[in-house]
């Protein structure tokens, strides 16, 4: 039996409570030619040689793994004729050293004799693995599976996010897609009719080579003047995520504002909310036009309804006693840096974090740890935002958990979004460098002044409530319900030292009074939390009080039948049912 294309290896979160209907792949329709082109055979070849790799893992997104064998098949005939060829000109070089010296001292040497080998040629064979399933997304390049089967390097095929990697280099193959330029240019002319106006030219990575092109044209053709083509870069913390920006915005981020984009195919929701908060206005031109010769409408975004959505999230989350922190990703680098960021805040602002590492997110995962009101995702720029209204406790970005986490006094949204969190980590880098560089002596005139403010008012600059109990702060009250929140901070906010010691107190009365205590506030009798090894623990708190079913038979008592001695009495075998699940016969049916 023959398989007619290449299975599904990947469940869709949202199928997840029911069977999906079997999908099947269809085979390579691509020519060997258009293979070529498509999956750009030469340019990996080439790279791999010159990387000189040995152990390449393959790849491919599940709706390309139909042309997986066929490429794999191709890779493997071209590095054994690149091998070949290499070794050949390494041979006909080292020949040629030879003669040279020889005839230089004037000595006759045989190089020609079969079986010599005048210098150490490389011949070993490479070997490639496909990859079929991803472990998180397929945007993200997977360096676990690689790693499993040792590779040294990661081809990765398809549209990507361009996260920087961790551990492997990688060689991105985008397989381009083709685009009607006529239509396209048609398209941007009813958009833009004004030939000053400043435009930023995107496209989806797989219709990215056609930018240059469409940029030439509209220039030289049409007229227009402050049409910006972008090229791929990678950096996700760029003002227009992995792209180039216009000259004046490189010296003058603000100005990008005033600039508008032409975006070629859906972008991703994480992108459109970047883009949205940063630029005067964002057109998508979509790509799956079926209307024949009729040119498509590039439509006009508008976010503020998504934006609601997701400090709607936020503000949920900033109540939440429990933080759950969703591990999406373990290639993408600094993600442990930001773990830990994500644990300070969330310590910070009195909470209890936990971390988790599921794999692919989906709703029935999420469900099983109900005592976790919030989450927060750490994985790609894209990944780590999560629309899906399936999961029944908001699921935020590290970026909202920062605005989240702030005080209510404080907390100040102008619509920008920021999805990569390494720009976060550059911002917390560059506070810290700022307040370093102050200096020691504007550091210590600091310090005396926050003394000297906390023993007088028991208060510091950066938070009011610093130093205060849990017990003693004031009244939580959730804004989207208005009701009060009893358990917002069960592990209470840490106090902050205040050097005490430059305002004359003796420095042992100093740390006895102000030192923070690591030990779990007291409370009635009755209202204590439950603690693991020592440590206040809100989710053993939660299974001890809230949960109460405790398994299958917790809620019948264990008797045994016992005989007149009260010995514990055998049960007397009996025969059970028999047959299949259509129609089970018991034993009495069957006496009967």
């Amino acid at each position: 039996m023959e398989a007619s294309g290449a299975p599904v290896l990947s469940t869709p979160a949202e199928h997840i409570f029911e069977a999906p209907v079997p999908v099947t792949q269809a085979g390579s329709t691509l020519s060997d030619e258009q293979l070529y082109v498509q999956y750009e055979i030469r340019r990996t070849v080439n790279e791999i040689r010159n990387g000189k790799w040995k152990r390449v893992a393959l790849q491919f997104p599940d709706d390309m793994l139909g042309d997986a064998p066929r490429v794999c098949e191709n890779l493997k005939k071209d590095l054994k004729s690149k091998r070949k060829t290499d070794a050949a000109k390494a041979v006909e070089g080292a020949t040629e050293g030879i003669k040279k010296v020889a005839i230089e001292d004037e000595i006759e040497v045989d190089v020609a004799r079969k079986g010599d080998k005048p210098c150490d040629v490389e011949d070993e064979e490479e070997h490639l693995t496909i990859l079929g399933d991803t472990s998180y997304g397929a945007c993200c390049v997977d360096e676990v599976a690689a790693e499993h089967c040792s590779a040294e390097v990661v081809v990765h095929y398809g549209r990507s996010c361009l996260s920087p990697t961790a551990r492997l280099p990688v060689i991105y193959v985008f397989t381009t897609r083709s685009l009607d330029h006529e239509s396209t240019i048609a398209t941007f002319k009813a958009t833009y009719s004004d030939l000053q106006e400043k435009v930023v030219l995107m496209a989806d990575i797989p219709f990215q080579h056609h930018v240059p092109e469409l940029e030439r044209i509209l220039k030289e053709r049409e007229g227009y003047t402050n049409v910006h083509a972008t090229e791929i870069l990678h950096n996700p913390s760029s003002p227009l995520p992995n792209r180039t920006v216009p000259e004046e915005i490189s010296s003058d981020p603000s100005a990008l504002a005033s600039y508008s984009i032409f975006h070629i195919s859906d972008p991703p929701t994480s992108l459109l909310l970047t883009l949205s908060s940063r630029v005067s206005r964002v057109h998508i031109l979509p790509t799956n036009n079926t209307s024949g010769n009729t040119s498509p409408q590039a439509l006009q975004t508008n976010t503020t309804a998504a934006l609601r959505r997701r400090y709607a999230l936020l503000i949920k989350v900033a109540t939440a006693p429990i933080i759950g922190i969703l591990i999406n990703t373990l290639s993408v680098k600094n993600y442990m840096t930001a773990l830990s960021h994500c644990q300070d805040l969330i310590a910070a602002a009195g909470k209890k974090s936990y971390t988790f590492v599921v794999g692919k997110l989906n709703a029935a995962k999420i469900a099983n740890f109900s005592e976790v009101e919030g989450w927060v995702v750490i994985g790609c720029w894209e990944s780590s935002l999560i629309e899906s209204s399936d999961f029944y406790r908001p699921i935020v970005t590290p970026f909202e958990l920062e605005m989240a986490m702030t005080n209510d006094k404080e907390r100040v949204w102008g619509g920008e979004w920021v999805s990569d969190f390494g720009a976060l980590l550059a911002r917390d880098q560059a506070k810290k460098a700022a307040a370093a560089a102050a200096g020691p002596a504007a550091q210590n005139e600091d310090d005396t002044a926050t003394a000297a403010a906390s023993n007088a008012n028991n208060t510091s600059d950066d938070d009011p409530y610093a130093n205060l109990s849990s017990d003693d702060e004031p009244p939580e009250f959730d804004l989207r319900t208005g009701r009060y929140v009893s358990n917002s901070r069960p592990m209470g906010r840490p106090g902050k030292a205040s050097n005490t010691s430059s305002a004359g107190i003796d420095n042992k009365t100093a740390d006895a009074k102000q030192k923070p205590s690591s030990s779990l506030i007291q409370r009635t009798k009755g209202g204590e939390i439950a603690s693991v090894n020592g440590a206040a623990s809100p989710g053993a708190e939660y299974l001890r009080s809230k949960r109460t079913w405790q398994g299958l038979g917790s809620d019948y008592a264990i008797e045994y039948e016992r005989d007149e001695n009260g010995k514990i009495r055998g049960a007397t075998m009996e025969e059970g049912r028999a047959g299949v699940a259509r129609g089970y016969a018991v034993a009495e049916d069957k006496e009967g």
